[in-house]
Formats: C-alpha cells, structure tokens, sequence
C-alpha cells in the first residue's frame, strides 16, 4: 500500500509510548530524530500513545489502536517499538490502512527480568506486530540481524540507522585524589549496577568514586536492592546515585570523570557508551547485542557478558594506571571523531522515508 499523494512527500507520524521526554537512550534517539527530519523540511506530528508500554493494559491498547485509526488512509505512521511490539492486534487492523514503520530499539523480548514465559509472549507478539510493518528502523547491524533472526523479518526491510554523537569540545573537569567513575543509564536490571557493584567489591583499597546517572523510578525495586547491597558490600560513601539529570549537567559530569563504565546485560546500542568516548573518556562495557561492535579497540575494554572478574580487573588497571588512561582517552576521541552526527542520522531516516513514501 502506498502513502496518500495529497498527504504530501513530508508528512510522518510519530506514534510513541510514555513520555517522550523521559532521559533515556531509546527516547533521546527519538527526540534527535524528529528534531532532524524536521529540519530536513519533514512535517512530523506527534501521536502519544499513553503510559505503561510495553506493559499496557487492554483500554491503553484499545486507546492507542484508536488514536491510529483516526490518521488518514494511507498515512506513513512511525511507531517506536517499545510500543509497536505489543500491538500485533492493532497492527493487524491497521496493516491496510497505514503506512506502518517500526523503530525497535531492541527486541522487547530480550529484556532483563522477564519470565520464560513472559519473554515468549513477548516474542511471539512482536512477531506477528512486524508482520504488518512496511519497514523496521534498527539501531544497530545487532539488532537488526535479531529482527531477522527472532521474527523472521525480510532482511532487505531493515534499515540500519546509528544513533548520532555530539562532539562536545574538551572541557578540562576538576581533578583531586580520588579518580571519578562515572555511569549512565536508567536503574533496572538490564544496566547491570549489581554486576559493577560486585567487580568495585574486590577493590577496597583503590582510592574511587563512582557516579551514576540515571532515572530511578523506572523499577523502584531494582533501586531498593541496590542500596541494599552497596550496604552489604562495604561500599557506602563510594557510590552517589545522581537520578536523571539536564543535558547541561549530564555533560558536566561526562567532563569531570576519568574513566566511563558500564555494566549492561544488553544494549541495542549503547548511546552513552559513544557519549562517554566523544568526552574523551576510557570506556569499560559489557552486555550482549550490540556493545561488542559499539566499543572501539584501544579506547575501551570490553568485558564479556555478565563477566564481574572481568570486570573487577579492567576497573583495576584503569583505577590505578594513570598512563593507562591517558593513553585510552586519547584514543577515544579519535575513534569518537568517525561516528556519524545526528544530522547524518536523520539524513539517512530521512532517505529511508522518502523511499517509502515514493
């Protein structure tokens, strides 16, 4: 099915869950995109899709399959996956009405914490959902082999389109006695703060701090386990839990860190791992998907998955070898300098529209 002409080469909804605003990857990457194709002379409108994604209940499902419904025949209708996944009704019933893209950020299936058979319906409806997409968007080559691989999901209808990386100039941060860690990203099992926590254990006798920036409300009971065990392992007073914060002070605290680290089970990317790099910070990462292929050899470590001794002695070297760190932030910036920006990633959205739209 081809999108209306009378809509015009440059209209696109953007269907999404939740806030849009909310500080995590998944949504900046959003808010960058639009920001983008805006600018390349795209009129997006915004569609909210209501609160609790992927975990919806039947009458936000049934809101969200109306608010659809509603858009001309024939619309080119962009819906985030975090959302998409969970619609396989609406998808079906939309199917030959809209112009369907799916943005999946990561399978909704391969999240952390989800029950055997809790992950299998997960899968199973995203699988029918992407039946009735006219195109995926991914954010990784990662992802996109998943997409292939999970769903069965024509390779030649997934398109790959990175996430952009400012490149901030080098701010020189405040430097004491104490090497300053830094972490970022939403508190939920997924980011593996149990995992850095148990490596930072065996290291009593380094002179650390770490920093977390990040959301705390997304799995409160994640964040009370977390206190607790920094309490059982010795570690109060060397770990500051900072919650989401402004871009402004995000990049203060990129600038006063000296080495990024981040323990994920999974990304689909990885944005901040690529912030961290284009500050000029030695990366420490871990998780399955796509972190392999986002961490740079010689301007990062990558520890495996799950892998806490691993860990325990990259954050050892880099704690107490400052050449060591001398020599991987230089190189971060180096290995920063070649990833595309985010008018090279909304130019290539953009393109991918453009073609479907034709």
């Amino acid at each position: 099915m081809k999108p209306r002409s009378d809509l015009g080469m440059k209209q696109l909804f953007f269907a999404f869950p939740g806030n849009l605003e909310t500080p995590t990857g998944g949504y900046g990457y959003d808010r960058r995109i639009i920001a983008g194709l805006r600018d390349l002379g795209w009129r997006v409108e915004l569609v909210p899709l209501g609160e609790e994604f992927p975990q919806a209940s039947e009458m936000t499902l049934a809101s969200a399959e109306k608010q659809l419904a509603a858009l001309p025949s024939g619309a080119l209708v962009v819906i985030d996956g975090l959302a998409f996944g969970v619609m396989a009704a609406a998808a079906e019933a939309l199917g030959n009405h809209l112009c369907l893209v799916a943005l999946v950020h990561h399978p909704l299936c391969l999240e952390n914490g989800l029950t055997p058979e809790k992950a299998e319906a997960m899968r199973e409806s995203e699988h029918k959902a992407l039946a009735f997409a006219r195109h995926v968007i991914v954010t990784s080559p990662a992802t996109a082999r998943q997409v292939a691989d999970l769903f069965e999901y024509p390779p030649d209808r997934i398109t790959v389109v990175l996430p952009g990386t400012d490149h901030p100039k080098a701010v020189p941060g405040e430097r004491s006695n104490v090497v300053r860690l830094l972490a970022v990203g939403t508190i939920v099992p997924r980011k593996g703060y149990d995992l850095l926590f148990q490596g930072l254990s065996g290291l009593p006798d380094n002179n650390w701090h770490l920093e977390i920036v990040g959301g705390l409300e997304a799995d409160p009971a994640c964040y009370r386990s977390l206190l607790r065990q920094i309490e059982d392992l010795n570690l109060a007073g060397r770990i500051t839990f900072r919650g989401a914060v402004s871009p402004e002070d995000l990049t203060s605290y990129y600038s006063n860190a000296e080495i990024f680290v981040l323990a994920s089970r999974y990304e689909g990317y990885g944005m901040a791992y690529t912030e961290a790099l284009a500050h000029g910070l030695p990366v420490i990462g871990s998780g399955d998907g796509a972190v392999r292929d986002t961490l740079p050899e010689g301007a990062s470590i990558y520890c495996g998955v799950e892998n806490v001794g691993a860990l325990r002695d990259a954050l050892e070297l880099l704690i107490t070898d400052a050449a060591a760190r001398s020599q991987m932030a230089a190189a971060a910036r180096i290995a920063a300098a070649a990833l595309p920006g985010w008018p090279d990633a909304a130019a290539q959205f953009s393109r991918t529209l453009q073609e479907l739209a034709e």
